[in-house]
């Protein structure tokens, strides 16, 4: 196989999550379009105005609790420092190595391998780690995991996915908006007589389309971050093999039906999807194991 060097498997990610972005971004700029079409361009901007302040008010407002209500759901409890001095060590360690400030500790009640990082930016951190990591991991085993939050921290990947958010969610609630004032107003729309028909049904077609596309956009996103995120672990560790050997280790796990019971909205947070696997991959928030596997073993 190949050979990938980390650098490039960084870039390359990082590049393709722009380019899902610019798609989002574009996909707005369409049903604002359309919706002009449509109405009367004052009425587009109303729709479009409410959309942004309602879906900015609510995503930052769950941004800036994100870290608490991820580790209050469930159910962590800080690290001592007597008690676990040496996964703090750890984590110290590669805080020193990826230029970071030391993320704050917490360890989550649960015997299955797994971790999270959360906080709003590198000065607000947090690592969380399951009890069955610490118990089942080997040290490099654990390195890698840590390494692997760690560069989600560094990446800042918590606010890029809530930007990715905030912009799903005005496409969600511009489309909505639309497709109930068609709905109650049968259908009437700025030029009754001379109106443009396909131009109402391809409006139609796109408020109804839009949502399930930038969501699978959206998942597509968080898979490519989870690939930069393995490419830093092991830029950080210099030694893809913990890491590998940790997803192993959780795909024995999961091929025995052992899954972690987390609310849906924290499950994309973690190393590995703790949530049951979808029926098709591009509904899942992580990468399959397999995959990642592979491309670690060319690094």
């Amino acid at each position: 196989m190949e050979k990938i060097s980390f650098y490039d498997q960084i870039e390359r990610n990082k590049r393709n999550s722009y380019i899902l972005m610019l798609f989002v971004v574009l996909v707005i700029i369409g049903i604002g379009w359309v919706i002009a079409q449509v109405y009367e361009p004052s009425s587009t901007f109303v729709i479009l105005i409410f959309a942004i302040i309602f879906s900015l008010a609510y995503t930052i407002g769950t941004y800036k609790k994100s870290a608490e209500i991820a580790l209050k759901s469930v159910n962590a409890y800080p690290a001592d420092a007597s008690r676990y001095e040496h996964l703090r060590n750890m984590v110290e360690g590669l805080s020193l190595a990826a230029g970071l400030p030391v993320p704050k500790v917490y360890i989550m009640p649960s015997k299955d391998i797994n971790a999270f990082a959360t906080g709003k930016d590198p000065e607000h951190s947090y690592i969380c780690v399951t009890e069955g990591a610490l118990t089942t991991l080997t040290d490099s085993e654990l390195e890698g995991v840590l390494a692997h939050e760690m560069s989600h921290i560094r990446n800042y990947d918590i606010r890029f996915v809530t930007l990715i958010a905030v912009m799903v969610g005005i496409i969600s609630i511009a489309s909505e908006l639309f497709l109930r004032s068609m709905w109650f107003s049968g259908g009437r729309r700025r030029d009754r007589d001379g109106g443009n028909t396909m131009i109402l049904v391809l409006g139609i077609i796109l408020a109804i389309l839009a949502p399930i596309v930038v969501r699978l956009v959206q998942l597509s996103v968080s898979r490519k971050r989870e690939f930069m995120a393995d490419a830093g672990a092991v830029q950080l560790t210099r030694y893809p093999g913990g890491l590998i050997s940790a997803l192993k280790k959780i795909k024995r796990a999961y091929s025995q039906g052992t899954y972690t019971r987390v609310n849906a909205a924290v499950a994309p947070m973690f190393f590995e999807d703790p949530m049951k696997k979808r029926i098709s991959n591009i509904f899942n928030t992580h990468p399959p194991i397999d995959e990642r596997i592979r491309v670690l073993e060319a690094m």
